[in-house]
């Protein structure tokens, strides 16, 4: 399931054209849940692309610098030594 929640948006249909209007301040949250594949892989030349897609072929992508990665990697490590969820 893919939800999608975007808050202060606004677009302008004009002449079969999509212009983005409104206020600098529009911000956007992406969730997908039960994903049935997750990969993960090199993007350009500095940077790391995690791929997650669903049943109904829903897809997030999140793309970050390879420090970055090294910092959920090392989160990911933590919680699995933490956690309770991998007993």
């Amino acid at each position: 399931m893919l939800n999608v929640n975007i808050s202060d948006f606004m677009v302008e249909l004009k002449d079969g054209s999509i212009k983005n209007v409104g206020a600098p301040t529009k911000s956007a949250e992406a969730k997908l849940f039960d994903p049935d594949d997750v990969e993960i892989r090199e993007f350009g030349d500095s940077q790391v692309k995690v791929v997650a897609t669903d049943a109904s072929g829903n897809e997030v992508q999140i793309a970050m610098l390879a420090d970055q990665f090294e910092d959920v990697l090392a989160d990911a490590n933590a919680l699995r030594e933490e956690s309770r969820v991998f007993e």
